[in-house]
C-alpha cells in the first residue's frame, strides 16, 4: 500500500486521508499499520509525524499529524479541550430522517467471549454527536455527525443508541465485516496562526451504495 494522500501541510502539522483498513497503531497480530509510512512522511523533516489522535481501523479519511513534539502536545490539549470541529459522514443500516443532537455517557466493558464494547451507562463519560439525515438509498442513510467529544467508537454507538440503527457493516455493533464512517472534515484553530484545515474526498465505498457527496 503506498503511503496515505496528503490533504494538508504546514511546518508543525500534515492531514492524511486515512484509507479504510489502515490501522493507526500496529494490530497485535501482526500486519501493516500507519506506522509502516511515516518515514515516507517525513517529507524532509528528520522526525518522522507522529498521529495526535486515532480513528477506527476500518474508518477512513482526515487525521491530524503533529511534525514536532510541541506541536503534538498542543494538538493534543484542542482535542481534549474540544477546540477540533470534526465533520463524519456514516452510512447507517436503516431509514433516517431529520437531525438532532444525542448526549450519552459511555463505558468499556468486555468479556472472554464477545471482546470488548462500549455501551451506554450512568457512570461512563459523557459524549455528545450532533447529526443530520442527508440521503437515503436502498434502506440505508448517509447521515452527517458532528462529535464534540472524542470517546471511543462514540459514533457507533450514537448510531445505535441514538438513532436506533447501527452503521452499516459494523462487525461490533451490527452485522458485516467493514464499519461505513469517513472523517470527511477537521478544523483546528492556533492561536497567531492560520486553521488547520482539511476535507477528505467522499469515498468510493460510499458512492459504490448509490449515494452522492453532500
Amino acid at each position: 500500500m503506498s503511503a496515505p494522500d496528503i490533504l494538508y501541510e504546514d511546518g508543525e502539522a500534515l492531514v492524511i486521508d486515512k484509507p479504510a483498513g489502515l490501522s493507526v497503531d500496529r494490530p497485535r497480530r501482526g500486519g501493516s499499520s500507519l506506522e509502516d509510512h511515516l518515514d515516507a512522511l517525513k517529507l524532509g523533516f528528520q522526525r518522522a509525524p507522529v498521529p495526535v489522535h486515532r480513528l477506527d481501523t476500518d474508518t477512513s479519511g482526515c487525521l491530524l499529524l503533529a511534525r514536532n513534539p510541541k506541536a503534538l502536545k498542543r494538538f493534543a490539549r484542542a482535542f481534549e479541550e474540544r477546540q477540533v470541529e470534526k465533520l463524519y459522514l456514516g452510512v447507517v443500516a436503516g431509514e433516517i430522517e431529520g437531525e438532532g443532537t444525542i448526549e450519552l455517557a459511555l463505558a468499556k466493558i468486555s468479556s472472554k467471549q464477545g471482546g470488548w464494547r462500549m455501551i451506554a451507562a450512568k457512570k461512563g463519560k459523557p459524549s455528545i454527536s450532533h447529526w443530520r439525515a442527508l440521503q437515503v438509498v436502498g434502506g440505508n442513510t448517509l447521515v452527517e455527525f458532528r462529535p464534540e467529544t472524542g470517546r471511543t467508537h462514540q459514533l457507533r454507538v450514537h448510531a445505535v443508541e441514538g438513532l436506533g440503527a447501527p452503521l452499516l457493516g459494523d462487525p461490533v455493533y451490527g452485522k458485516g465485516q467493514q464499519t461505513m464512517l469517513h472523517a470527511a472534515g477537521l478544523v483546528l484553530h492556533r492561536e497567531g496562526k492560520t486553521p488547520i484545515e482539511a476535507s477528505a474526498p467522499f469515498p468510493a465505498r460510499f458512492a459504490e451504495l448509490g449515494f452522492v457527496a453532500p
